[in-house]
């Protein structure tokens, strides 16, 4: 009898293991059919969240990336190296936008499939049914969107790529019950939305940088009930006039950086002390016109690191916005603790810095 449950529970071990032929829809409404758990992967974007998904191991089975995305975060980028050097050694695949993303290496890399982000599958036009007519599946997910619905699907779907279904259903649960909770409190509360301005600000003091209208920050800020002073001007991200952002006259402003910029520009991430992403932030309030803003009067503007957006751990920038936009009602809430502990409970490594801050 123990002979027979051993070989039962054996071969329910192998048939669990073994690659099964796997249909899912991607974000786009696509029918994608692979084998998964697949073995050998292209993640043309979002490749911390494919690890933090997929777990460590999922990593064992990339046999090509996009890495551009991941080596812009310098500093993120060498944490994992350091951790993992097999990282360094994968192939690159080029870029979509900078259009040296080769169709031919992707090919010759022989994958089980590629995953692409919505943009990049867009961009690349034609070149996606070349990838299908040799046979290699085209996933899309899109964390930019910055939607609930996509957040979680994409999650989910990168769930069935590694095998850890389970993980990702969790991942997924937990930004949700997040999303949840704050529009409960937002429609309990039924408060008047304060005006907020976002800015990409590694251009400086001097240079207006980039904004965000339906997706990344824009969405973001929305979500987290803010009036999103972008969202007539800028479709998805772009510029706006500096007279309009004075006359829209933000009550919240938020800048965000990365670990490098112009030497007037927004610190944020990694290795960045508080006191440093301070007198970053602080030198915006002096810019043109900005004395008058209902933002710098009442000391209303913040920093946050750009590396943190469009990604599955972005509940807790939702978080961080939604307390700024409203203090008391999201006192509670700790979202730089939120952030450090995803990647305590769902990475390998844990980054230190300044991801989030108040001037």
């Amino acid at each position: 009898m123990l002979k027979k449950l051993l070989c039962t529970a054996a071969l329910l071990f192998s048939t669990l293991s073994v690659a099964q032929t796997t249909t899912i829809t991607d974000v786009l409404g696509r029918h994608v059919t692979f084998d998964a758990p697949a073995k050998r992967v292209i993640v043309g974007f979002y490749p911390e969240d494919y690890m933090a998904i997929g777990t460590e191991a999922a990593y064992d089975h990339v046999v090509g990336m996009s890495r551009y995305i991941w080596q812009a975060r310098k500093a993120n980028w060498d944490m994992y190296v350091k951790h993992r050097p097999s990282l360094a050694k994968i192939p690159a695949i080029g870029r979509v936008d900078t259009k040296t993303f080769s169709v031919e290496k992707v090919i010759s890399l022989n994958p089980d499939l590629i995953m692409l982000a919505a943009w990049q599958y867009k961009a690349l036009g034609d070149d996606v049914k070349r990838l299908e007519n040799a046979g290699i599946p085209v996933v899309v997910v899109d964390y930019n969107a910055e939607t609930l619905k996509r957040h979680v699907l994409s999650t989910k779907i990168i769930g069935v790529i590694t095998g850890q279904q389970k993980r990702a259903e969790e991942i997924a649960n937990q930004y949700a019950h997040t999303i949840h909770m704050i529009k409960s409190r937002l429609a309990k509360a039924n408060l008047p939305k304060p005006k907020v301005y976002t800015e990409f600000g590694a251009s400086g003091v001097n240079d207006i940088g980039y904004t965000f209208g339906k997706n990344m920050w824009g969405a973001i800020s929305t979500i987290a009930g803010g009036d999103n002073i972008a969202a007539p001007y800028v479709e998805w991200w772009g510029k706006m006039n500096p007279e309009q952002i004075i006359a829209s006259n933000p009550d919240v402003i938020v800048i965000t950086g990365y670990e490098v910029g112009k030497s007037d520009g927004m610190l944020m991430g990694q290795g960045i002390s508080k006191k440093v992403a301070r007198e970053r932030l602080a030198g915006f309030k002096n810019r043109t016109g900005w004395s008058t803003l209902s933002a710098i009067k009442n000391n209303r503007m913040y920093g946050a690191y750009h590396g943190a957006c469009r990604t599955i751990m972005d509940g807790a920038l939702i978080e961080f916005y939604a307390k700024a936009l409203y203090p008391k009602l999201f006192s509670d809430l700790h979202p730089q603790q939120d952030y450090i502990n995803f990647y305590k409970k769902y990475l390998p490594v844990v980054p230190k810095g300044t991801f989030m801050v108040k001037i």
